[in-house]
């Protein structure tokens, strides 16, 4: 069979879309809480340094639990494991809605970045099952681009559930959209073997190109997990490249999934509603720049390019952009305070196909494990940054976060430029 003649079946772009609407609930309860910030600070009295560890509790557990979150996807079906999990973070965002403390709110918060642990790691093992090499920076743009289209339609819904229903209608309403989807992907999801309506001329596509669809047999699958194979997560430079990398590109995606909405409120001085409109503008921007990056990429690939080329050069220019947001320090027109934020955003979406790294470089065997350590590295963002943002602007001034967070995406820059080096997947020795 010619492997570049696509089968007539596309039963893997319905688990794409799947996958695509995951990631839009994942997002909306990580970031219904910025949405919510600035009603709930005033009602439970939290300051700014409060909501800097509130913001951060989802990153403490969500990134120390990456690599065991890794592991575990390895181990389970992911059709079991992710509708498990979505129900649980979807159950402690419900219950924020109830809250009436700054150390319960904490805890929640805490608990859904445990749940969502695993959810990347799951959702790159999908996209590397379903999808061969040729089609999977596409794959992995299409499911990452939920994360900002999602956001881009729902923050001015969501601005407009608290409105109506107040920020704990907010919640409430957020967590029970989880747990409906739970429901519905465990109904629908399978692996591409256990899929009785895949075809087997789609299946055998996937598979000549590289598309890891599973074992054979189930003895096949049956594989003890050796707490000595940590080391092939940490031993290889071009590895902690693009962790380094993850690390530096959630800065500003956590920003925006943070602070952002309380720096147009309170130091921009916008209205609360019109704040929401003009928030969706950079996930947008985001939304647009991570899909040219995806389709490009595997374009070039198919085009012959070298993989140095086509997957690098999208995320390199991409972090360079992201630098851009420490132009917004210098106008006080909104118009430009935007152009600024969007632009810088639109880099972060060319940079977020960082997850084909983790296909393309991480031995055959540890997928979730490699996968689970980008996650981890990537997701310590998400405490060290809300944590330091919160000192940073306690006086009420953005302009020296806006200063950190293009520092820390030049740092991504230099280290997809000078540490990754040559792609190609990793093979150990013994």
């Amino acid at each position: 069979m010619n492997t570049n003649t696509k089968p007539a079946s596309k039963k893997r772009f319905q688990i794409l879309t799947m996958v695509f609407l995951t990631v839009v609930i994942n997002y909306l309860d990580r970031s219904n809480i910025s949405v919510a910030a600035p009603a709930l600070r005033e009602d439970l009295g939290i300051d700014t340094i409060q909501m800097g560890y509130i913001f951060s509790a989802f990153g403490w557990t969500y990134a120390l639990l990456q690599i065991p979150g890794g592991i575990i996807a390895d181990k389970i079906k992911s059709r079991i494991l992710y509708a498990f999990i979505l129900t649980f973070w979807s159950i402690a965002t419900l219950l924020q809605g109830l809250v009436n403390s700054f150390i319960i709110l904490l805890g929640l918060r805490a608990s859904i970045g445990i749940f969502e642990a695993p959810s990347y790691p799951i959702n790159n093992l999908v996209v590397s099952r379903w999808f061969p090499e040729s089609e999977r920076a596409s794959a992995i743009a299409v499911y990452t681009s939920g994360q900002f289209l999602g956001l881009a339609f729902l923050t001015p819904i969501l601005v407009a559930i608290q409105d109506s229903l107040g920020w704990r209608g907010l919640f409430i309403v957020s967590g029970i959209i989880g747990i409906v989807w739970a429901g519905v992907w465990y109904i629908f999801y399978r692996d591409p073997r256990d899929h009785k309506t895949v075809t087997n001329e789609e299946l055998e596509y996937i598979e000549k190109g590289g598309g890891l669809v599973g074992a054979k047999n189930k003895t096949e699958e049956k594989k003890k997990f050796d707490w000595g194979d940590i080391k092939y997560a940490f031993q290889y430079r071009k590895l902690w490249g693009i962790y380094i990398g993850q690390f530096c590109l959630g800065a500003t995606t956590i920003f925006f999934l943070t602070w952002f909405p309380t720096y147009l409120v309170e130091f921009r001085g916008l209205d609360f509603l019109k704040s929401g409109f003009l928030a969706s503008i950079p996930f947008l921007a985001a939304f647009f720049g991570v899909l040219l990056s995806g389709f490009t990429s595997d374009f070039l690939i198919k085009k012959g390019y070298s993989a140095e080329i086509s997957r690098k050069a999208p995320i390199i220019l991409g972090m360079l952009l992201s630098t851009c947001i420490i132009g917004a320090n210098y106008t006080d027109d909104t118009f430009f305070v935007i152009l600024f934020l969007a632009l810088a955003f639109f880099g972060t979406g060319l940079a977020s196909i960082a997850w084909v790294f983790v296909s393309l470089l991480a031995p055959k065997k540890h997928l979730g494990l490699v996968g689970g350590t980008f996650n981890f590295i990537g997701g310590l963002s998400g405490i060290v940054i809300p944590t330091v943002i919160g000192y940073l602007v306690q006086d009420g001034d953005f302009r020296p976060a806006l200063f950190f967070i293009g520092a820390i995406a030049f740092l991504g820059f230099f280290s997809y430029t000078f540490i990754v080096g040559k792609v190609e997947r990793i093979v150990p020795k013994n």
